[in-house]
Formats: structure tokens, sequence, C-alpha cells
């Protein structure tokens, strides 16, 4: 892993104001990257990074031939398009040529300054698209405490599978019910059995849940047959984003066996449009461990690098908002807050893992953490966990409860990567709102 280079500079500035704030989620440390247009317009669909408050717009960074050298160009060039998969595919170099270009032509005091005003688009006023076109999704379940707890709902006695800590696990899900923050879905419905029932009845799910996670986006794949080792793994991963993994625990119970989730996850899966880049998340890698006990990986899941460095110091939140609290113009209500330095397994490892069968991984393919849970009740990262199954509801802020998710409910994810004397890298929202069902 590559070490620090001036872009993690935490002295540096932007000529952006708003991306001076201590509070900002997108300081010019981070430069996130994204796919834009002004809201209630036609315009082209574009590259954008967010920069304070704002999008700066890089189509329009490429028309004013604000970046002269030949490698930032090229990926910027790559970058302008409807989606980030050409910038994706051209590999770590070019990456990092192009946020080193934009971190100095943002810099304050940059003579690009002038030439890069009229580049600037407010956020409050685009529309946010999809960042990349995704070719698949597999949704792994890396948090040793949100399997454990949920384990224990089910099999008190065995609540975790001997499998668990030797072998990355995962399903292959729905790319095409993906959407960005903001989506808006029908409840769903599918085939359930009651309590106590022998024969299954269609309905609307009853148990609807959240599932709070990270996504990874795929950046440069590998050929059919081959694998990737862990010390070469996370340089074919772009960047993370937020993911809530939309569930419906009760379609989920009657279908999942023998296979695995199938209507109860291929609904919507709602992400954040922000792809926040693996160079920028460096100055918040930490060291990676095994508890005391736990057998140790299998090699080809082990590396001096990832010991050293494997895991992230990323916080996690989980807010809802009811109709009513928005009638009430309250507020939404916190339920939850965790770390995905607690993950029991990385993303070297999930990727590694993945490919160590010969499987092709494609530039845009998407891979979700699985729900993180750290490792007090209070910090699960699903109501199933948080209402030990819908036994004990969860007292909302302004007095309501909730077992699970109902009609009307916005459930908004934030995450920030903090640290004395370094910049606040954060994610912006993954929100998503539950509709009745049709």
């Amino acid at each position: 892993m590559t070490n620090l280079n001036e872009t993690h500079d935490p002295a540096l500035s932007s000529w952006v104001e708003s991306a001076n704030s201590a509070d900002t989620d997108f300081p010019i440390q981070n430069l996130p990257f994204g796919v834009f247009r002004r809201a209630g317009t036609t315009e082209a669909l574009r590259g954008g990074v967010a920069i304070g408050d704002q999008i700066l717009d890089l189509a329009a960074v490429r028309t004013a031939r604000a970046i002269r050298s030949t490698a930032a160009a090229n990926a910027l060039r790559a970058a302008s398009g409807a989606s980030l998969n050409a910038l994706m595919a051209m590999g770590p170099d070019a990456w990092s040529a192009l946020r080193l270009a934009l971190s100095r032509a943002l810099r304050a005091g940059s003579p690009t300054q002038a030439k890069l005003g009229g580049a600037l688009v407010a956020q409050r006023e685009a529309e946010m698209a999809m960042p990349a076109s995704i070719g698949d999704f597999t949704d792994f379940y890396t948090s040793i405490h949100h399997a454990t707890a949920v384990g224990r709902l089910f099999r008190p006695d065995n609540p975790l599978l001997p499998n668990y800590k030797w072998v990355p696990i995962a399903y292959h899900g729905r790319a095409s019910s993906i959407g960005t923050s903001g989506q808006r879905f029908a409840r769903p419905k599918g085939q359930i059995l009651p309590a106590g029932a022998n024969t299954p009845v269609y309905q609307a799910c009853k148990r609807l849940d959240y599932e709070l996670e990270l996504g990874a986006f795929v950046g440069v794949g590998n050929a059919l047959g081959t694998s990737v080792p862990m010390d070469k793994a996370e340089q074919h991963l772009f960047g993370l984003v937020l993911l809530n993994d939309w569930s419906a625990r009760d379609i989920q119970a009657w279908e999942y066996q023998p296979l695995g989730p199938f209507l109860a996850k291929s609904f919507a899966t709602t992400i954040s449009p922000w792809i926040v880049t693996m160079e920028a998340l460096r100055p918040y890698r930490a060291a990676w461990t095994r508890p005391d006990g736990d057998p140790q990986p299998l090699p080809h899941l082990d590396s001096p690098d990832n010991r050293a460095q494997g895991a992230i110091d990323i916080a996690l939140e989980v807010w809802i908002e009811s109709e009513r609290m928005r009638g009430e113009h309250s507020g939404p209500s916190l339920l939850s807050r965790s770390n995905f330095r607690d993950s029991y397994w990385t993303w070297a490892q999930m990727l590694a893992h993945h490919t160590s069968n010969g499987c092709n991984l494609a530039t845009g393919d998407l891979f979700g953490s699985g729900t993180q849970s750290g490792p007090r009740p209070e910090e699960g990262g699903a109501l199933l966990e948080l209402s030990k199954g819908g036994k004990e509801p969860v007292t909302l802020a302004n007095g309501e409860t909730r077992s699970f998710v109902e009609d009307g409910d916005t459930i908004t994810f934030r995450a920030a990567c903090m640290a004395p004397g370094r910049a606040r890298i954060g994610f912006g929202a993954c929100a998503g709102t539950v509709m009745p069902a049709l």
C-alpha cells in the first residue's frame, strides 16, 4: 500500500470556501467522484468531484484545459462521461494522477482558480446518478458481531456457523435494482409462512429491515481463470460508498434455505452517490487482527500488509425519519452507531477470496460488506438486532416505536473518518424511503 502523499496534508485548504469547514464531508483531502447533472434539466450526465457544498464539473474542467499533466488529462477525459467505468478501468496510477491534479487545482492560491470558477455547480442544485454501470453485485457477511447476534436469535446454542471464521461468506445479489441516495421503492411482496401455519401466503412484507453496509467498487478486473493475490487485491478497488441492503426478513425466512436470499433482497439496494477513493482513506488505515483463540486465515487470505493496515477506521451512523417526524418538523432520530474497523474480514480478503477460484471480476462490479454491527447491543446495524427480532421495539426520539421499517420511513446512513490532526473524510448521505406496497 502506497504511503501518504501531498494530497493527504491536513494543512491544505481550498479556494472553495465551504470545503474548509471543519464539519464538511468533502474537504480538499477527500475529492470523491460521482456522476451528476443540474436538477430539472436534460443536460448530459457527466463526472464530477465533490468539494465542500459544490461539485467540480469534470467536463467543464476539461473544456477549460486546466489540467496539463498528460496522465491526469487522459484520466480526466475518462472521468468526464456519463459513468466512471472508463476511469475505473485505468488503474491506480491514473486515479492518483487525476486526484493529485485536481487537488493542486483546487488549493487556495492555485493559478487555475480563474479558469475553474465557472466549473462549479452547487450540490443542492444537482441531480445525482449512478456513478458507474454495475455488472454484478456480491454481498458479503463480514461482521462477526452481526452474524453472532442474528444467529443467536435463531440458534441460541450455536449462533455462529463453523465456516464463518475460515471463509468470507457472500451471496450474489441483483444489480439492476441498485439505486442512489433518494431511492423510493414500494414495500415488497412475496411468499411468507405465518407462525404456526403449514401453507405459505403471498402478501406484503411485514418485517422490512435495513442493513448498514459499505460498498466497494471494483476498478480493474481480472481475467477468467486467474486469481488476485492478497498483496495486489486493493489495487483492483477504486473506492467505497455507503450501501443499504434492504431486507424483507419474513420473506427471507421462508425462501432462503437451501440456496440463500432471493426475493427478500432483490427489490432494492441503495448506495450513496459519491465514491470515496481508496487513496483518500489511507490516513485512516489500521492494523487488522484476529481475536485470541480464533483461527488464523488460510494463506490465500493473509499478507503482512493486510495485517499491518487492512482495517479502516470509518464511523457509521443510522438515522430514521418517519412521516410523523416530517409532519412535526422534529428531524430524524438516531438508531445506532458502529465502526467498520470491527469488520472480521477486510476488503483485500474479500476480493482475493472472490477470485481465488478463477472468478473474473469486471470494472464496475460492486461488493457489499455485509451489515456492520459493533460488539455492543446498541451498535446493531439492523432493526432485527436492535429490536431482538421484533420482541423489544426501539423507542425513537419522538416517542414512536419501531420493530421493523414502516411505510413512509426514510432510513439514512452517514459515515466519516475522523482523527485528531487529520481532515474529516465523509461519505455524504445514503437515504431511502419505503412506500406502501403496490
